[in-house]
């Protein structure tokens, strides 16, 4: 057996710590020719689940398949039929794993991205929004919807539709509603079921929330769900919201249990009788891209340089399924930004550290620091929140992973007020950001990198627990 202690260096007892077995998954996966199949482990210890130690990956049948040290196997480009998948450390081995490498074509793992002035209807044109669109579909059917000008959203977890733009009939995930709360609005709705497809990507019977203030069906709205609600097209400014951040699920472990639910998901057994409900992870909306049969490990944004300190009128992009899995979605040389539990890292300016930090491309801006601290002041009347220098100004920083990486990142601050209203994408659309959450219980200043920071980058997010060629994530990387 693989064990470990630590003694006092005196006489005594040795704790030890045991590995009692090793648990890889997915147990069962089929890919085609080329394609990429990250694995997972969970070790279990005489003391509980923790992290394994380095293990040592293996394939029966390597003409069909590969892996490497990380646990990521890759099919052969000729040979097709089966593997077996196993790690082992220390005399103890995992399950078998069955690897299965078919001829089929490789799936097609991307999808546009649109920046332009957003969906008819909403009153207002958007400024550096990147839309996508997603296909519905009912459980198991050909019933299908495509809705386009959904947002892409690095900063959150799910699968956000409006009702007013969804012609589906879909079913509810038991009497589940959600107050889905972000920095500054919520989304109220229920919790419904669906298949997603995207690219060749398919999503199978997942929950997504379907979203408006009284048009899903309850009107009644807890006490407990922040106000302002962005649920209307209108306010949302899309028809939807994608959330592929670093999370599997939009809440976790904390709204599993009653006492630690904060205010996000509630039983409504009847349109106006709704109280505060646990809801395993099962139950929860999901990152989409994590519930793909493959390249489901993280997603690539690419989106267009921006090349004049006026922006354009529109901007193309693009939005890569899975991190290493297949030719296009490769990490090459990008830094790979670890972060913490909240999926904060630092960012550096004028040699002060801002924890905190965070990429979003939800976000139409870079949002950092506040007017004392940057110097510029903020635009007042409709753009309230941005900065609006005198003259277009240039910031270095640095960003910092939690596990010492780091990269210098320089970028422009324009004065908002004299921006081109005919434009929609701009690299330099900046306001403040005075209140981040360090910890649970502390907030400060911080950067909140949004689609300014995006074009003309390769930018990945790895879901967290899942494998990467850079190993599991969470991380960001660029």
């Amino acid at each position: 057996m693989f064990a470990f202690g630590c003694g006092s260096g005196s006489s005594g007892s040795t704790s030890l710590v045991v590995l009692q077995s090793i648990t890889i998954s997915p147990a069962s996966q089929t890919v085609n020719l080329g394609q990429s199949q990250p694995y997972n482990a969970e070790c279990g210890f005489s003391t509980g689940a923790g992290v394994c130690p380095t293990l040592s990956w293996s394939s029966s049948n390597t003409s069909v398949a590969t892996i490497n040290s990380s646990g990521v196997a890759t099919a052969s480009n000729v040979n097709t039929g089966g593997t077996t998948i196993s790690a082992s450390t220390g005399g103890i081995s995992s399950n078998n794993a069955t690897l299965t490498v078919q001829s089929g074509g490789v799936v097609q793992n991307s999808v546009p991205l649109i920046v332009d002035a957003g969906p008819p209807g909403t009153g207002f044109t958007s400024s550096n929004v990147a839309f996508a669109s997603v296909t519905l579909c009912v459980p198991g059917t050909n019933n299908c919807q495509t809705i386009d000008h959904v947002g892409v959203d690095t900063g959150s977890t799910g699968l956000r539709i409006l009702k007013s733009a969804l012609a589906l009939s879909l079913t509810q995930e038991g009497n589940l509603v959600e107050c889905m709360q972000f920095v500054s609005f919520s989304t109220w709705g229920p919790v419904m079921m669906a298949d997603v497809k995207m690219g060749g990507e398919v999503a199978s019977n997942v929950p997504i929330q379907v979203i408006g203030d009284s048009n899903t069906g309850f009107p009644n709205i807890p006490s407990g769900c922040p106000q302002p609600l962005d649920d209307t097209l209108q306010t949302l400014g899309a028809n939807g919201l994608l959330g592929v951040g670093l999370f599997l699920q939009d809440c976790g472990s904390a709204c599993a249990a009653m006492a630690t639910n904060p205010d996000i998901y509630y039983s409504c057994p009847t349109a106006t009788n709704c109280t505060l409900a646990a809801a395993p992870l099962n139950q929860q909306v999901p990152n989409p891209v994590a519930m793909f049969a493959s390249d489901n490990n993280g997603v690539l944004i690419q989106m267009q340089a921006i090349a004049s300190d006026s922006g354009q009128a529109t901007a193309a992009g693009t939005m890569f399924f899975g991190i290493g899995t297949q030719s296009n979605n490769g990490l090459g040389g990008a830094t790979i930004f670890h972060v913490d539990q909240f999926g904060n890292f630092t960012t550096v300016y004028n040699g002060q550290s801002y924890p905190g930090s965070f990429l979003d491309s939800g976000s139409n801006g870079i949002f950092f620091l506040t007017t004392a601290l940057t110097g510029m002041p903020d635009c007042g009347g409709g753009n309230t929140g941005f900065y609006c220098p005198t003259n277009t100004t240039s910031f270095a920083t640095t960003t910092q992973g939690t596990t010492g990486t780091s990269e210098p990142v320089s970028f422009k601050a324009a004065n908002v007020n004299q921006l081109p209203v005919a434009n929609t994408a701009f690299n330099d659309l900046t306001g403040d950001n005075p209140s981040c959450f360090v910890n649970a219980a502390t907030t400060a200043p911080c950067f909140d990198w949004g689609l300014s920071f995006f074009f003309g980058r390769n930018v990945f997010t790895a879901i967290e627990k899942q494998n990467t060629p850079a190993g599991p994530g969470p991380y960001w990387a660029y």
